[in-house]
């Protein structure tokens, strides 16, 4: 029964998400799970929030941490994005939906009573979506999260998935898809709708962007 307590004040899960700012591709929300000597191991990576790492550098780690830490990665492609946003009407309410989901996820497979996630919104919003399932878990919900490792962890492999569903995204248009909400990004959205049609955005893009309202209006 030795060092419990030290140990378990270290656990902890970090959460994060990629994709919100981006009109094409998924949201991705990653659940990792950090104690003392993958802290360690993470350190040693150089992991930190994956905003200040290269995208190659973070498709290379994502495997690495992956290997290490028990996680859990969700991933609401463009079409159930729409679906869920059409419903839900609220970005917060649906990212907080798709943390607890990472979540519980992830607490099926470890035990953890903390978790860390970046603040974006009432932190109700996750407590509430994760107590229908009777979940008990304390939630810190600070800004700069980033900055804690488990966290830092979190937001590679949620920007690694989102980078390779965007790849996966533009070959089956045949356009490449930009990051962002840019000019770039308008041009590709007009692409994708002279080759395949508007229906098609649907299947690639964000609709409720104020990109979509733009691209219709200078096609019109």
């Amino acid at each position: 029964m030795m060092g419990k307590g030290p140990r378990s004040r270290v656990d902890r899960i970090g959460i994060d998400e990629s994709g919100k700012g981006d009109y094409f591709g998924p949201l991705v929300i990653a659940a990792v799970f950090v104690d003392a000597t993958t802290q360690g191991e993470l350190r040693l990576m150089e992991v930190r929030d994956s905003k200040k790492i290269s995208d190659g550098r973070v498709l290379e780690m994502a495997p690495d941490i992956k290997t290490i830490c028990p996680h859990s990665i969700i991933t609401i492609g463009p079409q159930k994005y729409n679906e869920l946003y059409a419903k839900i009407k609220n970005l917060n309410r649906l990212l907080a939906w798709g943390h607890a989901k990472a979540l519980e996820t992830l607490l099926e497979r470890v035990t953890c009573e903390r978790a860390i996630a970046d603040q974006f919104g009432n932190e109700r919003l996750i407590l509430n979506a994760l107590q229908e399932k009777g979940r008990k878990i304390v939630l810190e919900q600070r800004t700069k999260a980033e900055s804690d490792l488990a966290v830092a962890a979190a937001s590679i492999l949620a920007r690694a998935e989102f980078l390779l569903r965007l790849k996966r995204l533009s070959s089956e248009v045949g356009t490449t898809l930009p990051k962002g909400a840019s000019p770039a990004v308008e041009l590709a959205a007009k692409m994708v709708i002279k080759k395949h049609g508007q229906d098609r955005l649907g299947s690639v893009a964000k609709l409720h962007f104020k990109t979509t309202q733009a691209v219709l209006a200078s096609l019109a």
